[in-house]
């Protein structure tokens, strides 16, 4: 059965690593029969959370108009949700940060949802990796019943680019094969 997935991609530049990495694994998602969506935050207008509590305390919408409203619909209706992330200072980027803040008014109904992520860093030690991969399981870690199902850790690329000549874009596209 085709599962709906959501790939958010939060590279700071299209066709960045991370993002190359998104590409891939959609295209094994795609080649499996699923139905995907890739959102480039990039392209969409996300402010910061402003703790307001509107939200929270009253019950209502976030009452900023921007696009995170749309992004977080869309991750409530998907099955699987595919977070990818350029590593900055060994961790997500704030572009993933501000968007997961974002989901505060509605996190309770992403539920039962299977999480992939995907990083991208310049770094060449996976375990170096593991404080921006935490950063993810702490939002799962909210969420009822999320799964984590896999990680990519597209190490070692540095200029836009590197990373197509490495394991890791064979690791994405089976990765998203698999959903």
């Amino acid at each position: 059965m085709a599962k709906k997935i959501l790939i958010i991609s939060s590279s700071p530049r299209k066709g960045g690593n991370s993002d190359l990495l998104c590409d891939e694994f959609m295209k094994g998602a795609l080649e499996a029969g699923n139905d995907v969506e890739k959102i480039f935050l990039k392209d969409k207008t996300v402010h910061p959370c402003t703790g307001c509590s509107v939200c929270s305390m009253y019950g209502k919408p976030c009452p900023q108009k921007d696009d995170a409203a749309e992004i977080v619909e869309k991750m409530i209706a998907a099955d699987v949700i595919v977070m990818a992330t350029p590593v900055y200072f060994y961790t997500m980027c704030g572009q993933m940060k501000i968007m997961i803040d974002r989901c505060c008014a509605r996190y309770t109904e992403i539920s039962g949802k299977e999480f992939y992520f995907i990083i991208a860093a310049a770094e060449n030690d996976k375990a170096m990796m593991e404080r921006t991969v935490d950063g993810f399981r702490g939002f799962l870690d909210c969420l009822d019943g999320a799964e984590e199902k896999g990680v990519v850790y597209g190490i070692g690329a540095w200029k836009v680019g590197e990373i197509k000549n490495t394991p890791y874009m064979r690791e994405a596209c089976e990765m998203g094969r698999r959903v």
